[in-house]
């Protein structure tokens, strides 16, 4: 083949490559927009959501690939390939089943979508306190504490508790003042909240925001189904916690001196033969919370339903069935549970200077955004009409070209019959 046929051919490989290869960040962009949900939550139905003023909220970033695994970024029902369908009866907005051992996401939907987590928050929390805080600490209870929106346990002002029996309260009956008490140990809210964010970040839960250590709405709250099962998961890798989540019943120190009995809210522990814990939440915003695990055969699932309903069955019912359909289901997947944060990929040395004031946000480039793609969303055009441009070039020159050779044919044809 001639080189300028070549020419030809390779110009048109590359033209054609740069104009139907989908950029990267323009697809994720395109994802989010068709995801109802892939920035935000839903609207919220009351103002616990409304910033204070001159408080600016922005939603998280969406990472360029969904953690996980691609299949996982879909916004709708995903199975493995000639799956059962799941049982009927889910009123969750977005759920998701997966192995706790190997990480395995068995079936999900909407695993990505960000919703408000409510009191399931607290497994956050009470994991940031597992690996900070000795379990028999004693801590002394404050004013401030006792005053917390309830759910509450019944703190006394100057109770002395120990944060294992804190822990309990926390996780059994879900109490908020147990959870104001557990963060001043932390540093106190602002910077609990900061070390619980910070964990999420480190395990991969980059659609999660705590505004609050209980769960309770605030601005910019968030999280996502794929992520409790990630925080949960991760947990459950603690003894004390571990050993606190499946409790049934615990004593606790009363109010009024003596001790009280705690009793567990998560139904799962005594409806579902070898429930091992879970958490359930509830706020006007987020409506009905749930993530429990179960283990049967030696084989541990986790289930996590976000923003359901209690009718026509109690969200742990709804929760039952799916465990027993992730048990009937054979170890292939759609995904994974991650075992810590995507790591970015290494700049080079000028990027890295020219970048070096900015601070970089989760799963995202140096300045909070999705990074560039090779011809970006305005280059792509510009690269083919690029391309076309030069296409027409060679082929106006290689026309040319022959002209000019057809006339000198003509010329010393006519020049020899002239002689």
């Amino acid at each position: 083949m001639p080189f300028t046929h070549r020419l030809i051919v390779a110009l048109v490989l590359a033209t054609a490559t740069a104009a139907f290869a989908a950029p990267t960040g323009t697809a994720q962009q395109s994802l989010s927009a068709q995801c109802a949900n892939r920035e935000t939550p839903p609207p919220p139905v009351d103002t616990s959501e409304q910033p204070a003023p001159g408080q600016k909220v922005s939603p998280l970033d969406v990472p360029e690939k969904p953690v996980g695994g691609d299949r996982l970024g879909e916004c709708g029902l995903i199975l493995p390939p000639n799956s059962a369908q799941p049982p009927s009866g889910n009123t969750a907005a977005t759920w998701l089943l997966a192995d706790m051992d190997s990480g395995a996401v068995i079936a999900a939907y909407d695993p990505h979508g960000r919703q408000r987590p409510a009191s399931v928050m607290k497994v956050l929390l009470a994991l940031v306190v597992t690996k900070e805080l000795r379990g028999d600490m004693v801590v002394t209870a404050s004013a401030e504490d006792t005053q917390q929106e309830c759910t509450c346990v019944g703190l006394r002002d100057g109770g002395q508790y120990t944060v294992r029996q804190l822990l309990h309260g926390l996780l059994l009956t879900s109490g908020n003042d147990v959870a104001h008490t557990l963060a001043r140990q932390l540093g106190g809210v602002p910077n609990a909240v900061r070390k619980m964010n910070a964990m999420a970040r480190e395990l991969g839960a980059l659609d999660t925001r705590a505004v609050t250590p209980s769960g309770l709405d605030g601005p910019g709250t968030s999280t996502s189904a794929y992520d409790v099962a990630l925080i949960f998961r991760a947990a459950m890798k603690y003894d004390e916690f571990a050993s606190a989540i499946k409790l049934k019943q615990s004593q606790f120190p009363g109010r009024n001196g003596g001790t009280i009995m705690l009793t567990n809210d998560n139904r799962l522990l005594a409806n579902y033969d070898g429930a091992i814990g879970g958490k359930t939440g509830f706020t006007d915003d987020a409506q009905h919370t749930y993530v429990g695990a179960a283990e049967r055969n030696g084989r541990r699932l986790v289930v996590v339903l976000l923003r359901g309903q209690q009718t026509p069955t109690h969200i742990t019912t709804q929760a039952s069935k799916l465990l027993d359909y992730g048990f009937a289901m054979g170890p292939g997947g759609v995904g994974k549970l991650v075992d810590g944060a995507p790591q970015p990929k290494p700049k080079t040395a000028s990027t890295q200077d020219s970048n070096a004031n900015e601070v970089a946000a989760p799963g995202d480039n140096a300045n909070g955004r999705p990074a560039p793609t090779m011809f970006g969303t305005v280059g792509l055009p510009i690269t083919a009409v690029a391309g076309v441009g030069l296409l027409a070039a060679v082929f106006l020159f290689i026309r040319n070209k022959r002209a000019k050779a057809a006339r000198a044919r003509r010329q010393a044809a006519q020049a020899a019959q002239g002689a």
